[in-house]
């Protein structure tokens, strides 16, 4: 089988371009999953700055909470106290 200089030529042409084409595909793929890793990154950077904002939001709702609790239940103590003296009150005017 004999190759002209233009076939081998060509076949060169062939074999070059399809080198090239490749290695511009792996600069682009590279490329992208640098770009991938960047945008992970920023995300991941948001999405704890954001649950740390919630959380922060979320301690200071439940301290609140806590503390109309407490303060609710010295309310419903200081009266439940008042009742038991006055029923205690009534009680000894009762048995003189």
């Amino acid at each position: 089988m004999r190759f002209t200089l233009g076939q081998t030529l060509a076949a060169a042409l062939l074999a070059s371009a399809t080198l090239m084409f490749s290695q511009d595909v792996a600069k682009d793929t590279d490329k992208a999953a640098k770009d991938t890793g960047h945008g992970t990154k920023v995300a991941a950077k948001d999405t704890g700055h954001a649950t740390k904002v919630a959380a922060k939001d979320t301690a200071k709702g439940t301290d609140k909470a806590a503390k109309k609790t407490a303060h609710g239940a010295k309310k419903v103590g200081k009266a439940a106290g008042h009742g038991v003296k006055e029923g205690a009150g009534k009680t000894a005017d009762a048995v003189k």
